[in-house]
């Protein structure tokens, strides 16, 4: 994709890819999740795929291709779900975008106790310093690990925030999917 910078790493431009085409969807979408391929392997192995996804005039040869699944269910926690998914060898990492509503650190202190998990979501979907963020996390088989974070309210491809331990519970969670 055009706004994705040359000298990233493979895992950073596929993520910075996979923020870009989120972004392009617009807001208030469910979560998606991508196989990430090897892009020489997919060329070799798949041209037909590889023609349909536009990469046979691509001039990098190394690099990682998204290809996103079939739709996230909404009616099962996302933790649930991540723990029924296995991978084909060929798929060397995956990536997950989702929407979620985050605080500020010191909104902690604010949190009232023994509420359950929708009360908790209800208080922070009412709390004046929410945030709204969209949050693209990406792991190899072999641990490495990337992500994005886009604020709405600052939603600019210059001000996506990028980093290998912003979301380390769901880092760790879809490295899971790759555990026998």
């Amino acid at each position: 994709m055009s706004n994705t910078p040359m000298a990233a790493s493979p895992l950073t431009r596929a993520v910075l890819e996979i923020d870009e085409y989120a972004s392009g969807l617009g807001w208030d979408q469910p979560a998606r999740l991508f196989a990430l391929v090897d892009t020489a392997r997919l060329r070799v192995q798949e041209p037909a795929l590889a023609a349909q996804l536009g990469l046979e005039d691509e001039p990098e040869t190394t690099g990682l291709t998204p290809i996103e699944q079939d739709e996230v269910p909404t009616h099962q926690p996302l933790d649930e779900f991540l723990g029924t998914i296995a991978w084909p060898d060929a798929v060397v990492g995956c990536a997950l975008t989702v929407e979620r509503l985050m605080l500020p650190p010191s909104a902690e202190a604010q949190v009232p106790q023994g509420l359950n998990e929708a009360k908790l979501a209800r208080w922070v979907a009412e709390h004046p310093e929410r945030q709204e963020v969209r949050m693209t996390v990406a792991v190899l088989r072999d641990g490495g690990r990337e992500s994005a974070l886009r604020l709405r309210e600052k939603d600019s491809p210059t001000d996506v925030l990028t980093g290998p331990d912003l979301v380390p519970g769901l880092a760790e969670a879809l490295k899971a999917t790759f555990e026998d």
